[in-house]
């Protein structure tokens, strides 16, 4: 397997991945989906709420704040030492309290310690008029995707297959013809070999396609060439993401094949 990386910087990450299986590049998509921990507000106290959002709203909207997440340093709440009690280890609180006329943002969460601070901070929760506030505090806990989505890390994880366009030598002409009809950028000529220019918009050339009443050109996809593509909602950078899913598909696969050696 060859795996080469395009793109890894802050929450986004793109992979060109060759000569492996479709089922290797779904397993780690499922795995980021859904094994892939990370912290997220799960326990609201509100102490005073004259906003114009019921309380569940509100801890609704909190639950879905990224919250600023290391494996290295944090455990499930079941596994502590603190045996589900909340110690810094596997708890992290945040308090907010603001009154008057304005907006509150996620970036009003303060944390009880200065390394979990919100970096999403512009995501909107309430807002206020004159006379209303909204005082509360948070707990957040580890938890992964297949428990609740606000412990997704990673969005819409997504691969495609590599396309190569083909076509009758003879009817070059026509093919050159048709690709000057076609959406500016869509595709290119390299010498005699017709190419897609992003393999993001091949629904855009298939709708292309469709209009001809003679099929000249010809779409094959490429089952061993993939282009991985992932983000992060910025509980984590996409490189760590990346890295944490594959050390628990590595475990995942070691851990199946114990049990085949006791069949």
């Amino acid at each position: 397997m060859k795996v080469k990386t395009v793109e890894l910087k802050g929450n986004k990450g793109v992979l060109k991945v060759e000569d492996t299986d479709v089922y290797f590049v779904n397993s780690l998509r499922r795995v980021m989906l859904a094994e892939l921990p990370k912290l997220a507000i799960d326990d609201v106290i509100i102490y005073d709420n004259t906003s114009p959002l019921f309380d569940e709203m509100i801890a609704h909207r909190l639950g879905l704040i990224p919250v600023p997440t290391d494996l290295k340093i944090l455990a499930f709440r079941n596994d502590c030492t603190c045996g589900g009690k909340g110690c810094p280890t596997c708890t992290v609180r945040y308090t907010l309290s603001k009154e008057g006329e304005g907006v509150v943002y996620s970036g009003d969460l303060q944390p009880e310690h200065p390394s979990f601070a919100i970096t999403e901070t512009k995501i909107p929760i309430v807002e206020l008029t004159k006379d209303q506030r909204v005082i509360l505090e948070v707990e957040a806990v580890l938890g992964r995707g297949r428990d609740h989505a606000k412990w997704q890390t990673v969005i819409a994880p997504r691969y495609r297959f590599e396309v190569a366009l083909s076509f009758d030598k003879k009817r070059l002409n026509d093919v050159k013809a048709l690709a000057k009809t076609m959406p500016e950028g869509l595709v290119e000529f390299k010498g005699d070999k017709l190419h897609l220019t992003d393999g993001a918009k091949l629904p855009l050339l298939e709708t292309q396609l469709e209009k001809l009443e003679e099929p000249i050109l010809h779409i094959a996809k490429d089952p061993t060439k993939i282009t991985f593509t992932f983000e992060t909602d910025g509980s984590m950078s996409a490189k760590d993401a990346l890295l944490e899913s594959t050390a628990i598909l590595e475990k995942k696969y070691e851990e199946f094949g114990k049990l085949l050696k006791g069949l």
